[in-house]
């Protein structure tokens, strides 16, 4: 009888516990389904009037909502794709996905990057172009993630800050070299990965100090100094008009006349004025035609998305999950609060679309593939663990 009992409780300690997937967090799911096809409407709405008057397009109202909704679905099934395959299979890919991310942002300075607008953003390869900086996001939000919930304990020490911190600011300071709202974008989602996981915050507040003088390097160069020209034109947009300022006005105008109803979905007058409405400046269209109850339900939506992405790194049955699920939501939380915060000039004009809602193919495809991850996340919670029968 004792040997017997013993053997039980051998065979008890022995038994391995599972997580028995559970079904997708569709809250979120509809959140961000919801914002596409939202975001698919207003880049038509905030387009249309351009293409149909410029010979460049053809004349073509439906020029990019076409585009947009080709990717829209792209964007769909690399999302429905990502949330299919568990999360940890992404472990053993996310070395490569790191390099390879890298070598992307060095081929940017050869023959292959395409300057668009004076910056040079995309690289062609092939039939293929599209923003290496993008795919960054995933490679770091993967790589990163891996390196710091196997190094841990290394954290706690210098060194082991140090070392997880460069492997963040390499593809940051290529990013930086021709778009500087990527990089401080992508900086801010790897620290708040390490931020999360480090046990020691005043390394942080080193590293904040640190970057200071690397900030003053970017600006006093005459190749870089148009950022310090933004600070300026932020404080006082109305000191010139007609160039830099011209812009911030336009988006104040169009938040300005849209008042608590709006003018009515597509009716908006100042997108023949400001360039590319339909890209980041696109809020400002949606304050316009929609006015602020229209503009506060794109917020509470983007509130909702963030909750429950929250959510989901908090109940993520293991480190690596947590932190993978912190980085995607850092990075479409950061990335909103940037866009609107430029719009409504709270802060310092700078380049990042507003997630899912601006034009533009790459980042709505790897943003969405982002949330498939998430999504993945989602279905493994660490309440749902049970012994093996």
């Amino acid at each position: 009888m004792e040997k017997e009992q013993r053997g039980k409780t051998k065979k008890k300690q022995g038994r391995r516990k599972y997580i028995k997937p559970l079904g997708y967090d569709f809250t979120l799911l509809f959140v961000v389904l919801t914002l596409v096809l939202f975001g698919v409407v207003m880049v038509f709405s905030s387009s249309y009037y351009k293409t149909m008057t410029t010979e460049k397009f053809g004349y073509d109202m439906f020029y990019f909502l076409k585009r947009q909704g080709a990717w829209a679905v792209v964007g769909f099934a690399a999302m429905i794709f990502c949330m299919n395959i568990p999360y940890t299979f992404w472990r053993r890919f996310s070395a490569l996905a790191y390099w390879l991310s890298n070598v992307f942002l060095l081929l940017l300075l050869t023959p292959l990057g395409q300057t668009i607008g004076g910056q040079t953003r995309w690289l062609k390869l092939g039939p293929i172009q599209f923003q290496p900086s993008e795919f960054t996001k995933i490679a770091i939000a993967l790589f990163l993630s891996l390196y710091v919930s196997e190094h841990r304990k290394e954290l706690g020490n210098l060194k082991g800050f140090c070392k997880a911190s460069a492997i963040l600011l390499f593809p940051v300071l290529l990013i930086a070299l021709s778009n500087f709202s990527s990089a401080l974008l992508i900086l801010l989602m790897g620290a708040t990965i390490l931020f999360i996981a480090s046990p020691r915050i005043w390394y942080f507040v080193a590293a904040a100090g640190a970057l200071i003088p690397v900030g003053a390097i970017l600006i006093i160069p005459k190749k870089f100094r148009y950022r310090l020209g933004r600070i300026m034109i932020w404080l006082d947009p109305w000191s010139d008009p007609l160039d830099d300022g011209f812009q911030t006005i336009q988006s104040l105008y169009a938040i300005a006349s849209g008042g608590l109803f709006g003018l009515g979905l597509g009716q908006s007058r100042q997108k023949t004025f400001v360039p590319e409405a339909y890209n980041d400046i696109i809020f400002a269209i949606i304050c316009e035609e929609l006015g602020i109850i229209g503009a506060g339900f794109v917020i509470l939506l983007f509130t909702v998305l963030i909750w429950r992405g929250v959510n989901i790194a908090m109940n993520a049955k293991d480190t690596y999950g947590m932190l993978v699920a912190t980085g995607i939501i850092a990075v479409i939380a950061f990335q909103s609060i940037i866009n609107i915060g430029v719009v409504t000039n709270t802060i310092p004009n700078t380049g990042q679309p507003l997630p899912f809602i601006s034009y533009g193919g790459s980042s709505l495809m790897f943003l969405m593939a982002m949330v498939g991850i998430l999504l993945n996340i989602s279905r493994y919670p660490k309440k749902n663990e049970k012994p093996e029968r």
